[in-house]
């Protein structure tokens, strides 16, 4: 029958023990025997309110333990879990509740005015669920904590299949957004694969019961993310389903600070981020104060998404010695394309990755790029791979293409293979920029206009030109106490990269470029640009 989460976290749950924590947020701590015992009452909720195998299930709220019981509760109920992303509008988030078919939703009451705006335009939705202890409950929701305290808390009677799937709603340069689908026991293959380089590995749910009895529960991770994106999803279930417990920020936003002081506090030995984007205010802060928090747990750092420089690692390496920097290039489409790995005193360059042994890359013809010839290439990922994205045939069949019989997941990365067969990221071929004729990819431009030491973040877009096709423009906010000075910036630029990748146009801006899990926001970024060029 393959893998199924739901199977997992019941193996793993009788096999430690049920004081462990799993959740810690701020200063609630669910242990292991507490959550096992919620999710099952859920599930078994889910079930008799009428959700059938298949069924989605809809989450809406920022990070909190909450998720990841929703999310457990809809694997033992092999209900399929869809991502709702906070900061879309009403009329976004009835998009994906619409598209994705939602029968159950489980909000934050921080949300129920969207809610209740929408909700009668979707009749798919059958149960809406609040989260937390208001004492005004719409009539329209039942409370989550009731039905997490129903029934005995046992484990369900149920069978369950590796086909059961799991959604992941990504927008980017999909257009409107879409939902990734995954099989249970493909995504859990992609963990097997790179854990069996290590040696053997439980391949059973027996063998995993008695592996987890051997090993005792697992490591505490911190995704610093919001848990409705991969990065900081796919990064604490990979904790939980190793009998773990995940460490989540209360803030509403990102705030280096605090998720300084909750490692001070809870000693996780991993956590995940999103690039420079999270990478710099916590090398910000922790040189702000050097020693104020102790940071020796951390033995892994991984990242996801965004452009992880150099310059912020070798920052970090000076705090953290002992970590591991994993910085992982992957999309929610194809996960595993490669991985930049350093440590103290092993540098690697910006953007530089070792491919998967799954990966390939191929020309515009699809024929195989030859290494070290300098011709762009794009990325190629084989299988265990998506089915698809929801309801949509014909993404899907650009995407997951058929090359000399393997099936690939696409997703539009450009790389350059060097001649040892490393990878170096170009950037996103939807987003390339066409001037006179010449490729630029953003991504490297942006890079180079961040090592400017005046320059906090960067974006770069084309903006229409009569002369050019399209002008390479950036988009800067600078870091405090720095003076803007454009004609700096672009020679910065120009001392780094090909004279056609220069910028024609810098322009400063004090609003936030990036979504709250770090990724570039093109759209906020050319509207900036076009109304200061």
């Amino acid at each position: 029958m393959g893998w199924n989460y739901g199977d997992i976290l019941d193996a793993v749950a009788s096999a430690i023990p049920p004081a462990t924590p799993a959740f810690l947020h701020g200063d609630r701590v669910i242990d292991w025997g507490e959550a096992d015992r919620a999710t099952n009452s859920l599930a078994r909720g889910l079930i008799t309110r009428g959700a059938v195998p298949g069924d989605k299930i809809a989450i809406y709220m920022r990070n909190r333990p909450e998720y990841l019981l929703a999310l457990s509760a809809g694997w033992k109920a092999r209900l399929t879990h869809v991502n709702i992303n906070y900061r879309y509008t009403a009329d976004e988030v009835a998009y994906i509740f619409d598209n994705s078919d939602a029968q159950t939703v489980v909000y934050a009451p921080e949300f129920r005015g969207v809610v209740t705006e929408i909700r009668a335009r979707l009749p798919l939705v059958k149960t809406w669920i609040e989260v937390g202890d208001q004492a005004d409950l719409p009539a329209f929701a039942e409370r989550f904590d009731a039905l997490t305290a129903e029934g005995n808390g046992g484990p369900l009677d149920i069978r369950r299949s590796g086909e059961d799937q799991f959604f992941i709603y990504t927008g980017g340069t999909t257009g409107l957004p879409k939902g990734v689908m995954w099989t249970h026991h493909e995504l859990r293959e992609i963990s097997q694969l790179a854990a069996r380089r290590l040696g053997p590995v439980p391949e059973t749910l027996a063998e995993l019961i008695e592996s987890t009895k051997l090993a005792g529960p697992g490591g505490r991770t911190l995704p610093a993310p919001p848990l409705m994106h991969g990065t900081g999803l796919l990064s604490a279930f990979g904790a939980m389903l190793a009998g773990g417990s995940v460490v989540t920020l209360t803030g509403q936003t990102f705030d280096a600070v605090e998720l300084l002081a909750a490692i001070d506090r809870h000693r996780p030995q991993s956590m995940a981020i999103v690039g420079d984007s999270f990478a710099k205010p916590i090398l910000n802060a922790l040189n702000a104060s050097p020693g104020r928090y102790d940071v020796s747990s951390i033995a892994a750092i991984i990242s996801s998404g965004v452009m992880w420089s150099l310059e912020v690692k070798r920052g970090l390496l000076e705090h953290m010695p002992h970590a591991v920097l994993n910085d992982a290039f992957s999309s929610s489409e194809a996960l595993g394309m490669g991985v930049s790995v350093m440590v103290d005193g092993a540098e690697v360059e910006t953007a530089k990755f070792t491919l998967s042994e799954r990966c390939r890359v191929f020309d515009e013809d699809d024929n195989p790029v030859k290494p070290g010839s300098g011709v762009p290439g794009i990325v190629a990922l084989g299988p265990p791979n998506p089915l698809g994205y929801y309801k949509d045939e014909a993404k899907s069949a650009r995407t997951f293409k058929v090359i000399d019989g393997v099936r690939y997941s696409i997703p539009g990365d450009w790389c350059l293979v060097g001649a040892d067969g490393t990878l170096t990221l170009l950037g996103r071929g939807s987003a390339c920029i066409n001037t006179a004729g010449e490729k630029v990819f953003p991504e490297e431009v942006e890079e180079a206009l961040k090592t400017h030491p005046s320059v906090e973040d960067a974006l770069v877009v084309g903006l229409p030109d009569e002369k050019w096709g399209q002008s390479v423009t950036g988009v800067v906010r600078l870091t405090d106490g720095f003076v803007f000075d454009e004609q700096a910036l672009r020679a910065h630029v120009r001392g780094r990269l090909a004279g056609y990748k220069t910028p024609k146009r810098v322009v400063l801006t004090t609003e936030i470029i990036r979504a709250g899990n770090g990724k570039a926001d093109y759209p906020t970024a050319k509207s900036i640009a076009q109304a200061n060029v």
